[in-house]
């Protein structure tokens, strides 16, 4: 499937800017250090994808939950704000080009947005580990992305 969730009409404060660029820098450094960890109470691993228009690495820390078959499963929640996180861009652009650092492993992974009654089976895995997802739902009318990190061989 593809990776086409649009943006929003509504929505919350995305937070971006130079401040969140050094604390992404900052967390992503502390959890390589740790080798893993978590973030505002729940799993975390390093995002590693290359920019779609610059062209250039980036690396953002985010949650995740289990997925089927040691899959990774993240969300571009983006605090319920109207539009996507950079990051969800970039893995669209190129979805078989993306690593992640988690368990003091760096893994090839590829992405894939999931639709369906696939999505909504993980939605309500993910809500139910981390209510603070649902209340990002509520916040914005775009429907957040679940995208399916699987490791590649």
């Amino acid at each position: 499937m593809s990776f086409d969730a649009r943006r929003g009409t509504r929505g919350g404060r995305q937070p971006n800017g130079r401040l969140m660029r050094w604390m992404n820098t900052l967390m992503a450094r502390r959890m390589r250090r740790s080798s893993g960890g978590t973030m505002m109470g729940f799993n975390a691993l390093v995002l590693t994808t290359i920019g779609r228009r610059s062209g250039v690495e980036r690396t953002n820390p985010v949650g995740w939950f289990p997925g089927p078959d040691g899959s990774w499963l993240i969300v571009a929640s983006a605090n319920g704000a109207v539009d996507n996180p950079a990051w969800y861009y970039n893995l669209a652009a190129d979805p078989g080009n993306v690593r992640i650092e988690v368990g003091g492993q760096v893994i090839a992974v590829t992405a894939e947005q999931l639709h369906g009654a696939e999505r909504e089976q993980a939605w309500q895995q993910i809500t139910t580990a981390a209510p603070r997802f649902g209340q990002y739902q509520h916040k914005t009318d775009r429907e957040l992305p679940v995208i399916r990190l699987t490791a590649q061989e």
